[in-house]
């Protein structure tokens, strides 16, 4: 860490310039800048440079320039200030996942076997005769043969080493891929900043020290800096403190802003002082040690040294802040004693700051399809362990009542070698049983099947942020989506104006309005809407102007230019740094007001907003004379019925333009009381906007409806204009009895007298609702939880939701998965998010339908291959070797099955392309098993098939072919064309049973859309390839003779029989077939016991996987992977290990966006609070009684930590800036659930690691 040099005032002036010959500032002097705070700040920039213009000039840049751009100065700075960018954790090579593979516990076990079976072939035991050692092992007279003993050990080795390899690269093409998502992601993230004097957008990572960066409502801050101008701009900074409060930022208060911290209100310029690792959140990640060797070239005991300097100063800082703080937390305690008179009880806050005691509360469940194949996966595991040791005992006590009793051989120790190689042949064929029955493969499947659709969603503009998002929303059955810009085109333009008394249907000609109404009108149009906003010429001759910034506003300047007044002469006149007061936008006020101070000292604000609200405060309105009258409520209902209802009902948004003036005389306003500003307003006009519905979006919407989701539209909009887009788009029928209702009306359905949500009330009303028009965002994220947290239907709804500001990330948390737009979403919005729809189109949404359910059905094909395989392969070595002491597919012959049917077969069937079919069925539902009963019948019946063909051939195979018979064969006796037949058939049966498995519903026609799938094509060819070259040339290695032509072609035949009785299987109807039952289950909720429950109150998902793993105490399916995770928890911090083992999930911590990947939201509405569903009354006392913590130290190799004080309010401090990093530790009983107010976030390692601490 950097010795933070803190110069005083008497250097400040002196010898700064020449120190770094080009730039006025040091990058330590920059860097202790930015570690301050509040007033010290302020002290800071004043002793050194003045003020920030000083700074502007020391950086070499202007304030309203901004830097000329060209590329040399920009490397320099570079070089100078280092890049934003964080450097990315180096990837783990081959070898390392080629380790990992190793590790897995049933290769272990069969390499051991293997390496004891090498040694033992080259022990020949002395010459005893061998009769003495009983029949089984006589026979072995040819040396030859005895010497190519350690051919079977040795093929063992080698084929574990193509297993490992293979799966090993699997892993590492997807490691690869999501480094390519994640770059995605982090080129689609681009930031204002003015240079050469223009406004551009340049990528997050070109940002360098003395930029000048415009920051807005609901921006991600990419860079630290210090604050040039703000309008009513206030930060969320809990990424960084903890602290869920809304900073305000201002040059008079507290100018400085840091990276990863969200603006969730206003506008500004920022001058960027700081970037990449040199960035307070850039400082943090290097201390978690996020990116590879980042200090290696430091010795150990100057980094110690380092921090230690550094912890002193953040104590000195701590003392000076509590003073600060204490004030105000006195305050704030004493208001929550105040509330009902009697002191509130603060009851521990759970991550969503409901009460504890909820702990009943549904939770949210973690991906219902990992879930349910983790539980299979253990149970078809347990089922393969009892069959191996079975077969392992039956063969050890046939072997022992053979030799010893019915041949009556005496017990001798010459011959205990070979009794030993017996003993070992018997373990292999016990391994190779488990090997086959252990589905390996199906983790494997699922991810091969979500990587390759989220590579394929990215070009349906889908960016899958989380992977398990994308299976998710296959099992959607509600979609509640924004109106604007995801139904409609976000094109505005005003279609209709109510001016001067007249209402206009279409823009009228600039002559007929009064010259001082058009002075206003402009003006107001001009300075009312935000600077970034504006219009430029199309890019392409001919084409659409393009609109930038916020739509409607764009709407409004367009209507000047249509009156033919340029509003840009009008902000050139008054600039930004001219207005002396901005209310900005926000979700309560429904209105933007800007106030500028006249040359006489008088003040005019001028506003604009949502008509009903702002008619409401007008009370004078101008007339076609240009006078203002009276406006009375009466006057009011008919303006509303004439000229607003008539705008609505075409669907067209309706604004309302107003102004007001402050005469000198009354002297100066109170700013601060909005109401009082905000009244006696008079109205200029009233505008209607158009936002044409998107062509496609009806058909889509049509889509949904018929494959069982419901759409919903949720809109900020006055309820006539959402009512009409809304049968625009097809989501109201003429006819039906859906409910359209406001936000005020649905809050005060659901809330009871005492003013409590009831869940009882919103289960009344959301099965019928279908549009929610004027909603904040709290009715949003009401009406999510209620649909979720509903048990009215027989099956939880799973919930899609879509948004894009800033205000909507609790909503987008809340559902099952959130989308965020990819244009007009705010940083924020796409942080909370799961999906992010790159073009903003609801199409988009139901290709993500489609798609979700294609890997639900992919991975249902592959089940249905894999089981069959599984139970024809174990039922066949079982019997086999119980009745003829050996199993007749050889160990070797079923590692190369295994690998045909996990990884191949997992590769070919978890790549089918999806098809608009997928649509035409209803949503599973979380509790759908994943192997329907067609599938079990499918299963059965193709084992049945295989199982008799193949007992068929081993038991009178020999009179069949007329071939010498294989059974019974000596120790190291050579392969026989007999057994080579079984395998050979039992191989080829699989590969025309992988076409049968393409199809889980019953369909008749296996071969349908086939040849769309290469991949799939390509691995049955090699499939069949590679078999034939296996049975000519495997010799030895792989117990197979060469077969004549005949002979491969009654094995063809076989195999392609199961083709045809695939046909007669799916004859048969399921429903005769009841007593067959499904598999695959989810845990269902009350299955759960309390005890379990209580244990996972800390986590805030329920991991079915988990659980399974708990109740079966499968150590072998888990110990050496968690031994692995441990280490690799503390050896790197963020790489993040998700269900997908070793992957690197998309939002992986590296880059400074996704550095804090869930940010706390807080609602605050200053209307009548309505409290987001079970919030408690001490709501915002809460964060101030957190528990003293301190971070053990194996987690952060911080070891020699004090104790961190009580309190976790101090703004400043990295330390307390981890806290909120080591969130998921509050599940591992590390840090008290209560310490940092902020949600856990599932993928972390700490996620995975709870489990083993």
């Amino acid at each position: 860490m950097a010795n933070n040099s803190f110069r005083g005032s008497k250097h400040g002036q002196h010898g700064e310039a020449n120190h770094e010959g080009e730039f006025g500032c040091s990058l330590q002097e920059l860097r202790s800048l930015m570690e301050l705070r509040g007033a010290e700040s302020l002290i800071k920039i004043q002793e050194c440079y003045g003020d920030v213009n000083g700074l502007c000039a020391r950086l070499r840049t202007s304030p309203v320039q901004g830097l000329d751009g060209n590329s040399e100065d920009i490397d320099r700075r570079k070089q100078e200030f280092g890049q934003n960018l964080i450097p990315p954790k180096k990837p783990k090579t081959f070898v390392q996942l080629v380790w990992e593979a190793l590790q897995d516990v049933t290769l272990i076990i069969l390499e051991v076997a293997a390496v004891i079976s090498l040694g033992l072939s080259f022990y020949s035991p002395p010459h005893a005769e061998r009769r003495n050692c009983g029949s089984a092992a006589v026979g072995v007279e040819d040396e030859s043969e005895a010497e190519a003993g350690w051919i079977e050990g040795a093929a063992i080795l080698l084929s574990v080493v193509c297993v490992v390899l293979v799966t090993a690269f699997n892993d590492w093409s997807k490691e690869k891929q999501f480094r390519g998502l994640q770059n995605r992601i982090e080129q689609e993230q681009k930031f204002t900043v003015v240079r050469g004097g223009q406004v551009i957008q340049i990528q997050v990572s070109e940002i360098v020290v003395g930029d000048i960066a415009q920051v807005k409502y609901g921006d991600l801050l990419p860079a630290d800096g210090v604050l040039i101008q703000s309008n009513d701009l206030k930060i969320d900074e809990s990424s960084l403190t903890g602290e869920s409060d809304h900073v305000k930022k201002s040059l008079d208060r507290d100018p400085m802003l840091l990276s990863g911290t969200h603006v969730m209100e206003g506008s500004g310029k920022m001058l960027v002082t700081a970037v990449g690792v040199n960035s307070q959140t850039g400082i943090i990640l290097m201390l978690l040690g996020v990116s590879e060797d980042a200090d290696d070239g430091e010795d150990k005991a100057e980094k110690e040294k380092r921090k230690k300097e550094n912890e002193k100063k953040k104590e000195e800082r701590k003392k000076k802040e509590k003073k600060d703080k204490k004030s105000k937390k006195d305050d704030k305690e004493k208001k929550g004693k105040n509330k009902d008179g009697a002191s509130v009880e603060m009851t521990p806050l759970n991550e969503d700051g409901e009460p504890e005691k909820k702990t009943s509360l549904p939770k949210k469940e973690k991906s219902v399809l990992q879930g349910k194949l983790t539980k299979m996966t253990v149970q078809i595991g347990k089922a393969g362990l009892f069959m191996s040791s079975l077969t392992v005992i039956i063969l050890i006590v046939r072997f022992l009542i053979d030799t010893f009793w019915i041949q009556g051989v005496p017990w001798s120790t010459d011959c205990m070698p070979i009794y030993v190689q017996f003993l070992v042949k018997f373990f292999i064929v016990g391994v190779t049983v488990l090997v086959v029955a252990v589905p390996e493969g199906l983790p494997l499947a699922v991810t091969i099947s979500l990587a390759y659709s989220v590579k394929k969603m990215m070009k349906d503009n889908n960016l899958v942020r989380h992977l398990d998002a994308c299976e998710t929303m296959g099992n959607a059955t509600a979609i509640c989506s924004d109106k604007t810009g995801t139904l409609t085109m976000n094109r505005m333009t005003v279609v209709q104006t109510y001016i001067a008394g007249h209402y206009y249907k279409k823009v009228p000609e600039s002559d007929l309005i009064p010259a001082k109404i058009m002075e206003l009108l402009v003006t107001g149009i001009g300075v009312n809407c935000a600077y970034t906003t504006k219009i430029m010429p199309p890019e392409k001759e001919g084409g659409l102007a393009r609109q930038v910034g916020n739509k409607t506003e764009c709407a409004l300047l367009g209507l000047t230019l249509k009156l033919h007044r340029d509003y840009q002469t009008v902000r050139n006149e008054i600039p930004e740094e001219k207005l002396f007061k901005v209310y900005t936008f926000n979700s309560v006020r429904k209105s933007m007001s800007t106030v500028l101070k006249m040359h006489d000292g008088s003040y005019r604000m001028y506003s604009k907003g949502a008509s009903e609200i702002l008619l409401r405060k007008c009370c004078k309105i101008l007339t076609a004379n240009s006078e203002a009258k009276a406006f009375k409520p009466r006057d009011r209902d008919d303006l509303v019925k004439k000229v607003i209802e008539p705008m609505a009902s075409e669907g067209l948004r309706t604004i309302c333009l107003a102004y007001r003036d402050f005469p000198a005389a009354d002297g100066e306003p109170q700013w601060d009381e909005e109401a009082h500003i905000l009244t006696n307003l008079t109205c200029i006009a009233v505008v209607g906007i158009e936002d044409p519905v998107r062509p496609e979006v009806p058909e889509a919407i049509r889509k949904c409806q018929r494959a069982g989701i419901t759409v919903r539209m949720v809109t900020g909009d006055n309820i006539n204009t959402a009512r009409a887009i809304a049968t625009k788009c097809g989501i109201l029928q003429p006819g039906d009895d859906f409910l359209c209702m406001e936000g005020k009306e649905f809050n005060r359905r659901i809330h009871n007298e005492l003013g409590e949500i009831e869940q009882e009330r919103i289960d009344k009303i959301w099965p019928k609702l279908r549009v929610l028009a004027r909603s904040s965002p709290t009715d949003k994220h009401t009406l999510v939880k209620g649909i979720i947290d509903s048990t009215v239907l027989e099956q939880r709804q799973v919930v899609a939701v879509t948004g894009d500001g800033t205000n909507d990330g609790p909503a987008l948390k809340k559902a099952d998965v959130g989308f965020a737009m990819g244009i007009a979403g705010t940083d924020v919005a796409k942080e909370a998010s799961d999906i992010i729809l790159t073009d903003d189109n609801f199409t988009s949404i139901v290709k993500a339908v489609m798609w979700g359910r294609n890997v639900y059905d992919s991975i249902s094909k592959f089940l249905q291959f894999q089981l069959t395989v599984n139970v024809v392969a174990v039922i066949v070595a079982f019997t086999g070797a119980c009745i003829t002491q050996d199993s007749p597919l050889k160990a070797v012959q079923m590692l190369w099955v295994n690998l045909i049917m996990d990884t191949f077969a997992s590769l070919a069937l978890a790549t089918e392309p999806p098809t608009e079919a997928l649509l035409l069925r209803d949503p599973y539902g979380r509790n759908k098993p994943l192997i329907s009963r067609t599938m079990m019948k499918n299963i059965l019946g193709h084992a049945i098939y295989q199982l008799t063909t193949i007992f068929t051939l081993l038991f009178v195979g020999e009179k069949l072919f007329n071939i010498d018979s294989g059974r019974n064969a000596p120790l190291h006796a050579p392969p026989s064309e007999h057994y080579t037949i079984v395998f050979n058939t039992f191989v080829l049966m699989q590969i025309f049973n992988e076409l049968n498995a393409r199809k889980i519903h019953g369909e008749r026609n296996v071969f349908e859309g086939i040849f769309k799938n290469p991949i799939f094509c390509s691995i049955i060819l090699g499939t069949l390839i590679t078999q034939f070259l296996i049975v000519q040339f495997g010799g030895k290695p792989f117990s197979c003779v060469r077969l004549t032509i005949e002979q491969w072609l009654w094995c063809i035949f076989l195999g392609f029989g199961s083709l045809l009785w695939g046909q007669l299987v799916s004859s048969i109807p399921t429903s005769w077939l009841r007593f067959l039952k499904t598999a695959g289950h989810g845990t269902k909720q009350d299955e759960i016991s309390e005890d379990e429950l209580e244990e996972m109150k800390d986590m805030n998902e329920i991991d079915h996987a988990e659980m399974e793993l708990k109740r079966g105490q499968v150590l072998w399916c888990r110990g050496l992977n968690r031994i692995q995770t441990q280490i690799r928890v503390v050896n790197a911090f963020r790489d993040s290990v998700s269900p997908y083992e070793g992957l690197e999930t998309p939002e992986s911590r590296s880059s400074i966006h996704n550095f804090m990947s869930h940010p706390e939201f807080r609602i605050e509405d200053s209307e009548p609070q309505i409290p987001l569903i079970d919030e408690v009354e001490g709501e915002d006392e809460a964060p101030t009684k957190r528990n003293s913590i301190v971070i053990p130290p194996p987690l952060t190799g911080l070891s020699h930590l004090p104790p961190l004080p009580s309190s976790l309010n101090q703004n400043n401090s990295t330390l307390d800036r981890i806290v909120p990093l080591h969130k998921d530790a509050s599940r591992s009983g590390l840090i008290p659930p209560n310490s940092a107010g902020l949600p856990p976030c599932p993928g972390s390692p700490l996620h995975s690691l709870e489990t083993s601490l």
